[in-house]
C-alpha cells in the first residue's frame, strides 16, 4: 500500500532519516572532485552549461549539521515495493548543499537513488553540477550521470556526455571537454579547451589517464595526444609524468624534448628525472632529489651526459668525455638555537649550464650567495639567540667565467679555480650584554679565518705575472677582536647627538711564494703581523620639519660626523712583485667603494685587511619632500674631510685627498607611476663624474618600463665600466602588447642582448613570441669565442595549466 502527499515538506533531524537524498547530496561532491581532478574535457557544448543558480538564503529552520529538508509538489511512498518518489520541483538541503531535480526515486531495498530532469547540485563553495539523469547504488560505490556538467572554482568548466563511477577507486568521463575561459551564448567557443574521448581517474594508483586528448585554440585543434597520464591532483603527492618542455629547433642542439617524471619514494622524499632528448647532440639527463627530515631538508640536483664539445652552430669537435654537474644543499636544526647546513656546487665543464639551458643555477644555498658564473660549496654551523650570534664555516669556490679575451673575441681560458682560496675555518661571533654599558649599547665581536690556495692568483687574470704562474698561492690566517660602543641622546629642539667608540685588534700569519727578485729585495716567504686600531667620535643630526597645507611635508636634515682615531692601516706584507710594482696583502677589502651607504661610517672599508683611520669630518645634508598622493623626492649630498693625505686608501675611491669626492644620491617621483634615482660620485675639484648609477621606472595602465645606466671610470679590477639597459612593455590594444629588452656594453660598443616580442593575453591564455639575440662564449675548434646566440621563443601559458615551455632557436 502506498500514499501520495501533494506539495509535501519534510524536515528530519533524527539519525534514521532516509539517506536517499542525503547520499545524493554528499555524493555530488565526489563527482565534483573528479571533475576538478581531470581538469579536462567533453564533446558536448560548454555554452550549454547553465549558469550557477542563485540559492536564496536558507530559512532559519534549525537543520544544523544532521538536519535534512525535502520539498516537492508530490511525494509518493510505495510501501509494497519500498520505493519513495519525490516529483515536481524537488528541492532538498543537507549540510549546506542543495539538490534540485524534476524527480528523485529512492529504492529502500537496494539503496539505489535516481534523479531525473534538470538535476542540479549546488555546493556551499559556490560550485555547481548539472545532469539530465543521475543514478547511484548504495553508499555511492558506483553510479552514472548523463549529460554531466560542472562549474568549478576559478571559472573552470567541464562537461561530458556521460560520467561513470565504476567503483570506489575508478571514475571516468566520456566525450569530455574542459576550459577555464569565458563561455556564453554570445561567445560559444572558448579561447582554449582540452577535449578527450575518455578520462579515467584511478584513485588507488593516484593517476589520471587521457585517451585521444586534443588541445584546441579558438576552436581549432593544435595538439593531439593519443594517450598520456599525470598524477591525480587530488593526491597530495603521486608519481607520474609532469609537463614536458619542447624546443622545436635549436642551432646547437636541434630539436629538443624534455620529459620530467616524478617518482614519489616516500611521504617525505621524491625524485624528478628529466631526460633531455636532442636531435643534434647526445641526450642529457637531469635529476632532482628532495628529502625532508624531522629536523630539516635536503635537495640535490645533478645532470650527466657523454658527448663531444659543440658550438652555437651545432658543430661538434674534439673527443667525447663525461660531462656532469651537481647542485646540492641541506639545512638542519640541531636544537632551538643551533643549526647546520651545507651546499655542494660543482661542474665538470664551465659551459654546461649555458649549452643545455639549465636554469636556477646561481642561487643562495647556504650562508654565502653564489655570484654569476661562480659555484660555491660550503659547510657551516650557526648559533643564535636574542643577544648573540656565532657561526663557523668552510667555503670553496669554482670559477666558470671566461678570462683573457683578445680583441678578435677569442678567449684564452676560464678562471683557474686553484687560484681561489679554500676558506676555512671561518669563525664569526657577536655578543651584546643585556644591560647598558656606560649608558649605551656595547657589542663585542670576534672573527677568524684561514685561507689556502693551491696556485698563486698573481699568475692568473688580471695580473698575468709569469713568474708566479703555477706557483704556490698566498696562504694566510687572521684573528680579530672588536668592541663597539654607541649611545644617543636628543637635546634642545631636536638635535640628536650619538657618541661612539670602537677598538679592534688583528693578528695575521701570511705565507707566499717569493721570487728570486723579491728575495733579493728582502721579502720573506712567511711573515706575522699584529696591529691595534681604534676610533672615537660623535654623530650629529638636526632635522627641520615643515608641514604643508595640502597634507605633505618637507624635512631638511643637516648631518655631521667627527671621528678621531688611529691612522689608516694596510697589512704591509708584500705578496707579489712585478718590477717596481708591489702587491700588498688584501683579501677582503679590494671592493671598497665610496657612496652614500658608508659616507657616515667611521671605517668605510668592507673588510678587515684595509682600515680607514685618521682624523675625519664627514658632513652632508638630506632633504625630503613628500605629498599624500605618493609624489615626492629626496636628495643626499655629502663628502669627507681628513686632516692629511692618505696614500693607503685606493685612489679610485676618491678618499685619498684631504677633501674627498662629492657624494650625491637622489630619488624623485614627479608623477604617480614614475620614479627616478641617481647615485653618483663627483670629483672634489672639477665635479667631473667618476661613478654614476641612474635609472627610471615607469608604470601606466598602457605601458611599463625601466632604464638603467652605469658608468665607473675604474672598478675594483682596474677596468672601466659603462653599460646601458632598458626594458619595457606597451599595450597596443586590449589584448596585444609589445615587449622589448636591450643590454649594451658601451665600453666595447656592442649590444650584449636584444629582445623584442609580441604578446597576446586574455582572461585565460597568454601567447608570447620573442626574438632574442645574446652574445655568449662558446667552445669552438679554434678556442673559446664570443658568438651571437639568436633565438625565437614561443611561449604558451594556459590558465590553470601553466607555462608549456615551448621555445625555438
Amino acid at each position: 500500500m502506498g500514499e501520495s502527499l501533494p506539495r509535501s515538506f519534510m524536515t528530519e533531524q533524527r539519525p534514521s532519516v532516509p539517506h536517499a537524498c542525503r547520499a545524493l547530496l554528499l555524493g555530488g561532491a565526489t563527482w565534483l572532485a573528479f571533475a576538478c581532478a581531470g581538469e579536462a574535457n567533453a564533446q558536448q557544448s560548454l555554452a550549454a552549461i547553465p549558469p550557477t543558480p542563485v540559492v536564496p538564503a536558507a530559512p532559519s529552520d534549525g537543520l544544523g549539521d544532521d538536519g535534512y529538508y525535502l520539498e516537492a509538489d508530490l511525494l509518493i511512498r510505495d510501501d509494497k515495493n519500498e520505493i519513495i518518489t519525490a516529483r515536481g520541483s524537488v528541492e532538498t538541503r543537507y549540510q549546506g548543499r542543495t539538490l534540485r531535480a524534476d524527480e528523485i526515486v529512492y529504492d529502500h531495498k537496494t539503496g539505489a537513488v535516481t534523479a531525473d530532469g534538470h538535476v542540479q547540485i549546488l555546493n556551499p563553495d559556490g560550485t555547481a553540477e548539472f545532469a539530465d539523469h543521475f543514478e547511484a547504488d548504495k553508499d555511492f560505490k558506483a553510479g552514472f550521470a548523463r549529460n554531466f556538467a560542472a562549474r568549478l572554482d576559478k571559472n573552470m568548466k567541464v562537461a561530458s556526455v556521460t560520467a561513470v563511477r565504476r567503483s570506489a577507486t575508478i571514475q571516468e568521463l566520456n566525450k569530455a571537454i574542459y576550459t577555464p575561459c569565458e563561455v556564453c551564448a554570445e561567445k560559444p567557443t572558448p579561447t582554449w579547451s582540452v577535449s578527450a574521448d575518455k578520462i579515467v581517474q584511478d584513485k588507488k594508483k593516484q593517476l589520471v589517464y587521457y585517451k585521444n586528448a586534443v588541445i584546441h585554440l579558438w576552436g581549432a585543434p593544435v595538439l593531439y595526444m593519443p594517450l598520456f597520464w599525470h598524477p591525480d591532483p587530488q593526491a597530495k603527492r603521486s608519481s607520474g609524468f609532469l609537463a614536458p618542455k619542447i624546443t622545436p629547433y635549436s642551432k646547437s642542439r636541434g630539436v629538443s624534448y624534455e620529459q620530467p617524471y616524478l617518482y614519489v619514494i616516500s611521504p617525505s622524499s621524491d625524485v624528478v628525472v628529466t631526460p633531455q632528448i636532442n636531435s643534434k647532440v647526445n641526450p642529457f639527463v637531469n635529476v632532482d632529489y628532495r628529502k625532508r627530515f624531522y629536523s630539516g631538508m635536503l635537495q640535490a640536483r645533478g645532470g650527466f651526459t657523454y658527448d663531444k664539445d659543440f658550438d652555437i652552430r651545432g658543430d661538434r669537435f674534439g673527443k667525447a668525455t663525461a660531462i656532469s654537474y651537481i647542485l646540492a644543499n641541506g639545512k638542519f636544526d640541531i636544537d632551538e638555537k643551533w643549526k647546520w647546513g651545507f651546499s655542494a656546487e660543482r661542474a665538470s665543464d664551465a659551459l654546461i649550464f649555458d649549452r643545455y639551458k639549465i636554469n636556477d643555477v646561481y642561487q643562495q644555498r647556504g650562508l654565502f650567495t653564489s655570484d654569476d658564473h661562480r659555484l660555491v660549496s660550503q659547510l657551516y654551523a650557526t648559533r643564535q639567540d636574542e643577544r648573540s650570534w656565532f657561526s663557523v664555516s668552510a667555503v670553496s669556490v669554482q670559477g666558470l667565467r671566461v678570462v683573457g679575451t683578445s680583441a678578435t673575441g677569442t678567449a684564452n681560458a676560464f678562471e683557474n679555480s686553484g687560484a681561489f682560496p679554500l676558506i676555512g675555518p671561518l669563525v664569526e661571533a657577536r655578543w651584546e650584554p643585556d644591560a647598558p654599558v656606560l649608558g649605551g649599547r656595547l657589542r663585542l665581536q670576534g672573527s677568524g679565518v684561514m685561507l689556502n690556495r693551491s696556485e698563486s692568483q698573481y699568475g692568473e687574470a688580471p695580473y698575468y705575472l709569469g713568474a708566479y704562474k703555477g706557483q704556490d698561492g698566498v696562504d694566510s690566517s687572521r684573528a680579530s677582536v672588536k668592541a663597539d660602543w654607541r649611545t644617543s641622546t636628543i637635546v634642545g629642539n631636536g638635535l640628536k647627538i650619538s657618541p661612539f667608540a670602537q677598538a679592534r685588534a688583528d693578528a695575521y700569519s701570511i705565507k707566499t711564494y717569493v721570487t728570486a727578485e723579491a728575495a733579493a729585495l728582502g721579502d720573506d716567504s712567511s711573515e706575522k703581523y699584529t696591529r691595534a686600531l681604534g676610533v672615537g667620535g660623535v654623530d650629529f643630526s638636526l632635522p627641520f620639519y615643515k608641514p604643508l597645507k595640502n597634507g605633505g611635508n618637507i624635512v631638511l636634515e643637516p648631518l655631521a660626523q667627527i671621528a678621531v682615531g688611529s691612522d689608516s692601516s694596510r697589512v704591509p706584507t708584500v705578496v707579489a712583485r712585478n718590477g717596481t710594482t708591489t702587491y700588498l696583502y688584501n683579501e677582503d677589502s679590494a671592493t671598497l667603494e665610496f657612496d652614500e651607504t658608508n659616507l657616515f661610517s667611521a671605517n668605510k672599508s668592507p673588510g678587515f685587511d684595509l682600515y680607514e683611520g685618521g682624523q675625519r669630518l664627514n658632513v652632508g645634508g638630506r632633504a625630503t619632500y613628500s605629498l599624500p598622493d605618493g609624489r615626492g623626492g629626496s636628495v643626499l649630498v655629502g663628502r669627507s674631510f681628513r686632516s692629511e693625505f692618505d696614500s693607503l686608501l685606493p685612489a679610485r675611491t676618491g678618499l685619498q685627498t684631504k677633501s674627498s669626492d662629492w657624494i650625491v644620491a637622489a630619488t624623485v617621483t614627479p608623477i604617480r607611476g614614475v620614479t627616478a634615482f641617481a647615485r653618483t660620485r663627483l670629483d672634489s675639484e672639477t665635479q667631473e663624474i667618476h661613478r654614476i648609477e641612474t635609472g627610471v621606472d615607469a608604470y601606466t595602465t598602457r605601458a611599463n618600463g625601466s632604464i638603467r645606466y652605469l658608468k665607473d671610470e675604474l672598478d675594483a679590477n682596474g677596468n672601466r665600466q659603462e653599460s646601458f639597459e632598458a626594458r619595457g612593455e606597451l599595450k597596443l590594444t586590449k589584448r596585444f602588447s609589445l615587449t622589448t629588452f636591450g643590454q649594451r656594453d658601451m665600453v666595447e660598443d656592442v649590444w650584449r642582448r636584444r629582445d623584442v616580442g609580441v604578446a597576446y593575453q586574455d582572461d585565460c591564455i597568454r601567447i608570447d613570441v620573442i626574438y632574442q639575440q645574446e652574445d655568449r662564449y662558446a667552445s669552438t675548434a679554434t678556442g673559446l669565442r664570443l658568438q651571437p646566440d639568436r633565438t625565437i621563443v614561443f611561449r604558451l601559458t594556459l590558465a590553470t595549466l601553466g607555462d608549456t615551455g615551448y621555445s625555438s632557436n
